[in-house]
């Protein structure tokens, strides 16, 4: 396998509004039917409560941050480029990501994502749907031969035909001793982190890390020297370097 082919990513999902209360009347009956499905405890839940789980549903959600990763080279010189897409405007991160991917994919290029095939592919095709952006070839499923889609998923490949479990990008980091950053936040922190600290940035810090413990986690999958911590560059890339 040429590792340099693979695109790594990650993304990071907050809710469309910040608070329950700001939801448009529309909107929160909406999100009340959801939340009725989606409620494990009817008696201590409400629609209120669990709202810092809208972000989960791309219909309710929206993307703040897309960040991918990149090898390049082989043997232990080998590098990871980093390159995130962030910001407040989804519509505009989306377009910057659809045009990359536009333009870096080919049928021999793949995308490789943890729980990405029931969470960030879906996810971001329906983000796109909903922002009239076009998706790329390389997002595309429909009309394909399952041998067709180049879409990889850590957690399927460790599943080995196993339907039962999910087992998280951390659990797995730590059970195949793949040095894992030390994060300050988690998943479940992000929406505090974006709707009331106003960080972003840190949540794209967040993001990156977890795109370097994916891009290490496959390369441990196939016995491959993991990238030394000296070789992973974060900067600014044009389109046209990953």
């Amino acid at each position: 396998m040429n590792f340099n082919n693979i695109l790594f990513l990650d993304i990071e999902t907050v809710s469309q509004y910040e608070t329950y209360e700001n939801l448009p009347d529309d909107w929160r009956e909406l999100w009340d039917i959801k939340a009725q499905l989606i409620m494990r405890n009817k008696e201590i839940e409400t629609s209120e409560t669990i709202y810092d789980k809208a972000g989960i549903y791309a219909e309710f959600g929206k993307i703040i941050c897309i960040s991918c990763g990149c090898i390049q080279g082989t043997g232990e010189a080998k590098k990871l480029m980093i390159k995130s897409f962030s910001g407040h405007d989804e519509k505009k991160l989306l377009t910057e990501f659809a045009e990359m991917l536009q333009k870096w994919a080919d049928n021999n290029k793949l995308l490789c994502a943890h729980n990405g095939k029931e969470f960030d592919y879906p996810y971001i095709c329906r983000r796109m749907v909903i922002n009239n952006i076009p998706i790329p070839d390389a997002m595309q499923i429909a009309g394909k031969k399952p041998w067709d889609i180049k879409h990889l998923d850590t957690m399927e490949l460790w599943k080995f035909g196993d339907y039962k479990s999910y087992t998280s990008l951390k659990l797995l980091a730590k059970v195949l001793g793949v040095p894992s950053p030390k994060d300050d936040i988690d998943g479940s922190m992000v929406y505090s982190v974006y709707w009331v600290e106003k960080d972003l940035d840190r949540i794209v810090t967040y993001c990156q890390k977890d795109v370097i413990t994916l891009a290490q986690i496959y390369l441990r999958f196939y016995n491959q020297q993991l990238i030394k911590q000296e070789n992973i560059e974060y900067k600014k890339l044009r389109k046209a370097d990953i």
